[in-house]
C-alpha cells in the first residue's frame, strides 16, 4: 500500500447501562491501538454515533492523561454521519458495555459495516465492539459473521464481571445464533482470530494484538 491505511475507528456514546451504573468505551481497547495504529503511520478517524466526547467507563479511565496522546482525541470524537461517506481501509470497533446499546442498531454504522465488508476492507473489533455486527449483512443478505471464525467477550466474561443479568443480550451467543463460529478461549487470555477481512480479539488483553493483526493484514 504506497499511501498511508486510513482506519476508522468507531467508539461508543452510550454512557449508563442502568440508574446504578455508568459505562462507556473500556478506555485501554481504544488507547492501545489507537497510539499502535499512529505509531505504525496509519491515518487514523475516530468517530462516535453522537460526536463529541465520548465516555469513558469509570473503571478503565486512566489516572494520568499527561502525555495521552489518545486522550485530547478521544473527548472529539466526529459524528459518525459526518465521515460515513469517506473511503477507509479498515473499521476497528474498541469495546465497553456502552457498544451493547448503541452499536447494534445503528443504520449507519451497519452501512458503513456492509460498504466496507462488500469492498473486502479490513472489518475488525475487540471486546464487545462486534456488537455492531449482530444486524449487519452481506452483499448476499445473509449475517456478515456466519460461517466465520471470531471471538468476543464471552458469556463466562460477562458473568465473572457480574453485568451479565444487565446486558440486553450475551454478544457471544447472539452472534451464535447468526452463524458466527464463536471461539472462546480462557476468561482474560490474549486471544485473537482471523477469518478473511474480519479480525477479532476476545477482551481488553487483546487490544494491542488484534490492533496489530490489523496493520499486518493493510501491510499484506
Amino acid at each position: 500500500m504506497n499511501n498511508p491505511p486510513r482506519i476508522l475507528m468507531v467508539v461508543t456514546s452510550h454512557d449508563r447501562i442502568d440508574e446504578e451504573h455508568a459505562t462507556g468505551l473500556w478506555y485501554e481497547e481504544f488507547a492501545v491501538p489507537y497510539r499502535l495504529f499512529r505509531d505504525q503511520g496509519a491515518e487514523v478517524v475516530v468517530a462516535s454515533p453522537r460526536g463529541g466526547p465520548a465516555p469513558i467507563d469509570p473503571r478503565s479511565a486512566p489516572e494520568d492523561t499527561s502525555g495521552d496522546e489518545a486522550w485530547p482525541v478521544i473527548q472529539a470524537t466526529r459524528p459518525l454521519e459526518e465521515v460515513a461517506q469517506e473511503d477507509f481501509d479498515a473499521i476497528f470497533l474498541p469495546g465497553g458495555h456502552g457498544t451493547m446499546f448503541d452499536f447494534p442498531d445503528n443504520a449507519e454504522l451497519i452501512r458503513v459495516i456492509e460498504r466496507m465488508n462488500a469492498d473486502d476492507k479490513v472489518i475488525s473489533g475487540v471486546c464487545h465492539g462486534p456488537a455492531a455486527l449482530v444486524h449487519a449483512n452481506g452483499p448476499d443478505g445473509r449475517p456478515i459473521v456466519e460461517g466465520h471464525t471470531l471471538t468476543v467477550f464471552t458469556n463466562g466474561e460477562e458473568e465473572a464481571v457480574q453485568l451479565k443479568a444487565l446486558m440486553p443480550f450475551l454478544l457471544e451467543s447472539r452472534l451464535r445464533e447468526a452463524g458466527g463460529k464463536v471461539v472462546a478461549a480462557d476468561d482474560w487470555e490474549d486471544h485473537v482470530e482471523v477469518d478473511g477481512n474480519l479480525i477479532t480479539g476476545q477482551n481488553p488483553q487483546s487490544s494491542r494484538h488484534a490492533a496489530q493483526t490489523v496493520m499486518e493484514a493493510l501491510a499484506s
